[in-house]
């Protein structure tokens, strides 16, 4: 798919936009004024793969602590604003790498207009956050609770920052309903080329958010729409950084960790495939090589797919064949399988054989 080719824009070390690869985001759960908590989950969601951290600043001491947050952490650090535009002043002035503010909530345009003199003093980008749950009473009005009301809002903003003479800008137009977000996303991608920060709010439960996520940010994806994106899920904050990694990652856009195909099996098994894949998958989840592996449980579909892998196996009755690059390598008892896939691949990912370059960029 080719991506449509907006401004880029710098957050810390982090490129949003332009030929940038897609960065991947999520939002501490923890009190920043508890900054040990705060420092720990942020270098969870590091290890994790995140590439841009947000925190809620709700009061003048967590923006004080910013300045100490940094010290610990080596991704980049967002600033999420709410009602008091002073709190953004502070962030700027305590070092924060990028700062969220929601133009329904913010404050006049004489507010917006200090928000944005002391971002341009520190070259800070702005993302204008549009959500559909607290949008301009005139643009209700107006359009009523559609997904108009919502890119007509965000592109007022943009205005607001653009006649400041403001445009390291990246926008965000998020509802928990599918249709409207992609509609919203859609609207303003043909009117403005800033980056567009993609995300379903409020998408719900673990199980239920990722699918919701993952089929309008996918939807978007698949357009060429979108530089950077946060799965919000009811869950830990490491969990929506799987998530987008993985849409990412199956979509082509990114090529890093495992990528694992298995069948979902039927009549023709002969080998307990639910248990081998639970287990393969937990041993070598935090592989970071691209590595593409196939499970599959049976010889009508799973040698061909074994094949076309990096490495896997096709299960026959109580035995697996192992495939390497399309080649077999030997046949093992189905006891055997796990332990025998997961050496393979470690080895192979140790010894950078993978098929496919290893990097972050696109």
């Amino acid at each position: 798919m080719k991506r449509k080719l907006t401004k880029k824009v710098w957050v810390g070390d982090i490129a949003i936009g332009g030929d940038a690869p897609i960065s991947v985001q999520s939002m501490t759960t923890t009190d920043p004024k508890n900054i040990e908590a705060t420092v720990r989950q942020i270098r969870e969601l590091e290890a994790a793969g995140c590439d841009i951290v947000r925190i809620a600043i709700l009061d003048v001491d967590s923006a004080n602590n910013i300045k100490k947050i940094k010290e610990h952490i080596n991704i980049p650090l967002v600033a999420d604003i709410h009602f008091d535009y002073r709190l953004a002043i502070e962030a700027v002035k305590n070092g924060i790498d990028k700062l969220r503010i929601n133009p329904g909530n913010i404050g006049n345009e004489n507010k917006v207009k200090e928000v944005v003199a002391a971002a341009k003093d520190r070259k800070i980008p702005i993302r204008i956050g549009v959500n559909a749950g607290s949008l301009k009473k005139d643009f209700l009005e107006k359009y009523g609770n559609t997904s108009t009301a919502m890119a007509e809002s965000a592109l007022e903003e943009v205005a607001i920052l653009e006649k400041c003479g403001f445009e390291d800008i990246v926008i965000s137009i998020k509802a928990s309903s599918v249709e409207k977000t992609v509609d919203a996303y859609r609207y303003v991608s043909q009117r403005v080329n800033y980056p567009l920060h993609l995300g379903v709010t409020e998408a719900g439960t673990q199980w239920s958010g990722t699918i919701k996520s993952s089929i309008g940010i996918g939807a978007l994806l698949l357009d060429g729409i979108g530089d950077t994106l946060r799965i919000s899920l009811t869950a830990h904050p490491v969990e929506e950084v799987k998530v987008g990694l993985e849409i990412l990652k199956i979509l082509g856009l990114r090529h890093e960790g495992i990528e694992i195909i298995s069948c979902p099996t039927c009549g023709r098994c002969n080998i307990d495939l639910f248990s081998i894949v639970k287990k393969v998958e937990e041993r070598i989840g935090n592989i970071r090589e691209p590595l593409k592996i196939a499970v599959m449980g049976c010889v009508v579909n799973g040698p061909g797919e074994a094949k076309e892998a990096d490495i896997g196996i096709a299960g026959g009755k109580g035995q697996v064949v192992l495939f390497k690059k399309g080649n077999v390598v030997g046949t093992y008892r189905e006891n055997e399988a796990v332990e025998v896939l997961v050496e393979e691949v470690r080895r192979i990912a140790q010894n950078g054989e993978c098929s496919r370059n290893h990097t972050r960029l696109q």
